[in-house]
C-alpha cells in the first residue's frame, strides 16, 4: 500500500487477548478525522516504530523510596505479546488515539507504544484522564527542568591556588566583565587622580543605588559578597532524631582546652559525641591554663540556659551531676583525634555503661570533619550557631561597637590581624621585628614544652606562607584589593606585637579601631581582665562585618567564615600567603610597579572571596578542610540542584505508576517504562 494514502475504513475490534497491537514498520500519514484525500495529503508525518516482541515474564513494581536511583524491576504475573506483523490502519484508533498520534512530535517525551495501548472500551475514560495526567506531569517537569538550566553551580567547577573547589555561576561572568573594564580604567589614570577618585565616591555611597555603586567605585564589587542565592541554611532537626527520654548510658564530663574558638567549637563536637553515645552532657569546663590563663566559666560566655533549651530535643544536658555520682570519681579519658562515631560506640560506650561517670580531658577535633551521618552534622551546626550564644552582656557590648563602626551607613572590614606575641613566637616568624624582638619570641618557643617545633627558619617559613601577614603586608593587601585609604577597618586580634609594627598600617588606613578603642572606659572594665570574653567581643563584630579578611589560619579564622558561610556567604577574602608575599618581595625590589602588583593581587584572589564550595577532603583527617570552617555540605544546600534532583525522581516514580495504573497487566510495561525513563531525562 502506499506510504501516504489513506487506509480502509473498515474496523475491527481488537482481540482481548493482546497486550498492545503490533504496528508495521511502514511510515504512513494519519488522518486527524473523516477527510479527503487531499486533506490527508497534508497531515504531520507520524513515526510508528516495531515493538520488540517480549518472550520473557516481567512485572514492574512501583517505589515510594525517596531515596531511589535506579528502576527496580521484580517478578510476577507476565502477559505475552500477540499479533506480530499485524498491520494498524488509522481507522482502528479512535479519533483521541489518532489526535494523540498526529501530535507526537509535540508530546515527544510519551513514547507510541503507549499511545496505541489506549484502546476503547469500558476504562477509555480512566486511560485518557490518566495519559493526560502524565502529560501534566512531564510539562511541569520539563518546565522546571529549563528554568534550572542557567544554574551550573555544582558541575563546573575550578581548582585554585589553595585547592578549593570554587562552583560558578553564570552571575560570575558580569563580575568578571564588570572587573575587567575597571582595570583598564585603572591602568589609564594616575595613581593620584585615581585614589582622588576613590575618596569622591565613597563619600557619595549613601546616596547612590547599589548598581550604580558598583559601576563607578574603584574596583567593582569589593564589598559585594559572592553570589549565593541558590544556597540555604538546612540544620533543621529529623522528625526520627528527636530524643525520646530514653534512659542515659551514663554522665559525660568534658574539659574544653585552648582558646575560646578551639573551646567552641570542641563544645559542638561533644554535642555529637553525648548523641552518638546516648550520654547525659554537663555543663562543659573551661580550659583556665592557657596562654591567657582566662578565669571565666561557661556560663561567664556562653547563654547557658539558651544552650539547655536548643538542645533539648537532641540531648539531655545538665548543669550538674546528680548527687549520687558527685563524690564519684569518674574515669579519665582523652578520645582520639579526628574519630569517627564507630569509635566512640565500639570503644566509649561500654566504657560508659561500665563507670556511668567518664571524664574528657581534651576536646579539640576529637571528632572526623566527613563521614559522618547527615544528622550528627546537623547537630553540630545546631550547636554551634543555634546553640552556644554568648551571654547577653557581651551580646549588647558587641551591637554597640557594630552600629558604631557602621555609622551613617559605612561599611567596614573586619581584620584578623593575628600579629600576636603568641603566635609569632609558635610560627617563629619574625619579619620586620628587631634582634631583641626575634630574641624575646625564640625564648618564648623553647619555654613552652608541648610545642614540638623550636628550630625555625623565619624567612623560608614566610616563603612558604607559613607566616600571618605583618601589618606593612596587610596594609598593602587591602590597598591591591581596591579598599580605599578611608576604609573603616576593626583589628580582631590582642595586642599587635613589636614596638612600631601598626605605624606603616595606620599611615595607609588612619580610620582603625579594636574594641579597646572603639568601646569607652566604663564599657569595656567588665571585659577587660577577661582574655575570652574581650574575644568574644571580636567574634561578634567579626561576624557582622561587611568583609572580613584573615591573615592566617588560626581557630578564630576557621570558627568566624565558617558561621558567615552558615549566614549567607558573607564576603570572606582568604589570602593566598605564599604566593602574595612573593609579588611583595618583588614590588619592595622594584621589579614590578604598583599597578602590576595590584593587578596580580586582585586576580590571584578572584575565587578566593568567600564563594560556595564543597569542603574538600584530604588524604588525611590533619589535611582536610575543617568541618566548621565550611560547613557545607552538612548544613548549607543547594535549592537549585536538590528541587531539580526531586523534580526529575518524582517526574519518574509518576511515569511508572500512570502506566502501571492503564496497562496494570500488560508484559510491555517495563521496557516502555525504561524507554520513557530515558527519552525524559535526554530531553
Amino acid at each position: 500500500m502506499s506510504s501516504g494514502g489513506p487506509t480502509s475504513s473498515t474496523s475491527t475490534t481488537p482481540t482481548a487477548s493482546a497486550a498492545i497491537a503490533l504496528p508495521t514498520t511502514t511510515r504512513r500519514r494519519v488522518a486527524d478525522g473523516p477527510m479527503d484525500a487531499s486533506a490527508v495529503s497534508t497531515a504531520v508525518p507520524t513515526n510508528i516504530n516495531n515493538v520488540s516482541k517480549i518472550n520473557q515474564d516481567l512485572v514492574v513494581s512501583s517505589s515510594t523510596d525517596e531515596d531511589e536511583e535506579s528502576d527496580p524491576t521484580g517478578n510476577g504475573g507476565a502477559v505475552s505479546g500477540s499479533g506480530s506483523g499485524s498491520h494498524v490502519h488509522s481507522n482502528h484508533y479512535s479519533p483521541v488515539i489518532k489526535y494523540l498520534l498526529l501530535r507526537r512530535r509535540v508530546f515527544f517525551c510519551i513514547p507510541e507504544a503507549w499511545l496505541l495501548s489506549v484502546r476503547s472500551g469500558r476504562s477509555l475514560g480512566r486511560k485518557i484522564l490518566g495519559t493526560l495526567t502524565l502529560m501534566a506531569v512531564v510539562s511541569v517537569f520539563l518546565t522546571f527542568a529549563f528554568l534550572g538550566g542557567h544554574v551550573d553551580v555544582g558541575y563546573g567547577v575550578k581548582r585554585t591556588e589553595g585547592r578549593l573547589l570554587i562552583l560558578k555561576t553564570n552571575n560570575d561572568d558580569w563580575k568578571v566583565a564588570q572587573r575587567a573594564v575597571a582595570e583598564e580604567d585603572q591602568a589609564a589614570r594616575p595613581k593620584r587622580i585615581f585614589e582622588r577618585l576613590s575618596f569622591s565616591e565613597s563619600e557619595s555611597e549613601s546616596s547612590m543605588p547599589k548598581r550604580l555603586l558598583d559601576e563607578h567605585s574603584t574596583i567593582p564589587g569589593i564589598w559585594m559578597k559572592p553570589s549565593s542565592d541558590d544556597f540555604n541554611k538546612c540544620i533543621t532537626r529529623p522528625k526520627n532524631r528527636i530524643r525520646t527520654g530514653s534512659k542515659t548510658n551514663g554522665y559525660l564530663l568534658v574539659h574544653a582546652n585552648g582558646g575560646l574558638n578551639q573551646m567552641r567549637t570542641g563544645i559542638c563536637d561533644m554535642v555529637a559525641v553525648a548523641k552518638i553515645m546516648n550520654a547525659t552532657l554537663v555543663l562543659p569546663y573551661l580550659d583556665h591554663e592557657s596562654f591567657w590563663t582566662d578565669p571565666s566559666g561557661f556560663k561567664d560566655i556562653f547563654d547557658w540556659r539558651h544552650f539547655i533549651e536548643v538542645l533539648t530535643d537532641d540531648i539531655e544536658i545538665i548543669e550538674y551531676l546528680p548527687t549520687r555520682y558527685a563524690a564519684k570519681k569518674p574515669l579519665l579519658k582523652a578520645p582520639i583525634s579526628w574519630s569517627k562515631a564507630s569509635y566512640y560506640r565500639r570503644e566509649m560506650i561500654p566504657l560508659l555503661k561500665e563507670h556511668k561517670v567518664i571524664k574528657f580531658t581534651h576536646t579539640d577535633s576529637r571528632l572526623a570533619n566527613n563521614g559522618l551521618a547527615i544528622s550528627i552534622q546537623r547537630l553540630r551546626c545546631r550547636a554551634n550557631y543555634v546553640g552556644l550564644r554568648y551571654t547577653k552582656e557581651i551580646e549588647d557590648l558587641g551591637k554597640v561597637l557594630v552600629n558604631r563602626l557602621k555609622k551613617n551607613g559605612n561599611p567596614y572590614i573586619a581584620l584578623h590581624l593575628r600579629y600576636e606575641k603568641d603566635m609569632l613566637a609558635f610560627t617563629g616568624c619574625s619579619h620586620n621585628l628587631t634582634a631583641e624582638e626575634d630574641a624575646e619570641l625564640r625564648d618564648m618557643r623553647y619555654n613552652v614544652k608541648h610545642w614540638k617545633e623550636k628550630e625555625i627558619d623565619s624567612e623560608e617559613r614566610r616563603l612558604q606562607g607559613g607566616c600571618p601577614f605583618s601589618p606593612r603586608e596587610a596594609a598593602l593587601f587591602l590597598k591591591a584589593m581596591g579598599y580605599p585609604s578611608t576604609t573603616t577597618i576593626y583589628i580582631v586580634a590582642g595586642e599587635i606585637y613589636g614596638s612600631n609594627s601598626m605605624a606603616a598600617f595606620r599611615s595607609e588606613y588612619p580610620n582603625v579601631f579594636s574594641h579597646n578603642t572603639l568601646a569607652t572606659e566604663e564599657e569595656l572594665d567588665p571585659f577587660r581582665p577577661y582574655q575570652n570574653r574581650l574575644a568574644a567581643l571580636d567574634y561578634i563584630v567579626a561576624l557582622e562585618s561587611d568583609v572580613f579578611v584573615y591573615t592566617y589560619d588560626g581557630n578564630m579564622a576557621k570558627a568566624v567564615q565558617g558561621h558567615r558561610r552558615f549566614e549567607g556567604f558573607r564576603k570572606t577574602i582568604n589570602p593566598d600567603r605564599q604566593n602574595f608575599v612573593k609579588l611583595v618581595d618583588l614590588f619592595d625590589k622594584g621589579d614590578i610597579s604598583w599597578e602590576e602588583f595590584s593587578s596580580e593581587v586582585r586576580t590571584l584572589h578572584s575565587d578566593r572571596l568567600g564563594a560556595p564550595y564543597v569542603r574538600q577532603i584530604g588524604e588525611a583527617p590533619r589535611l582536610e578542610e575543617n568541618f566548621y570552617a565550611n560547613p557545607f555540605p552538612g548544613c548549607i544546600c543547594n535549592n537549585s540542584q536538590e528541587q531539580i534532583a526531586s523534580l526529575k525522581s518524582d517526574a519518574r516514580r509518576s511515569i511508572r505508576k500512570l502506566y502501571l495504573l492503564i496497562e496494570p497487566r500488560s508484559s510491555e510495561a517495563s521496557v516502555v517504562i525504561q524507554q520513557a525513563d530515558m527519552e525524559c531525562l535526554l530531553a
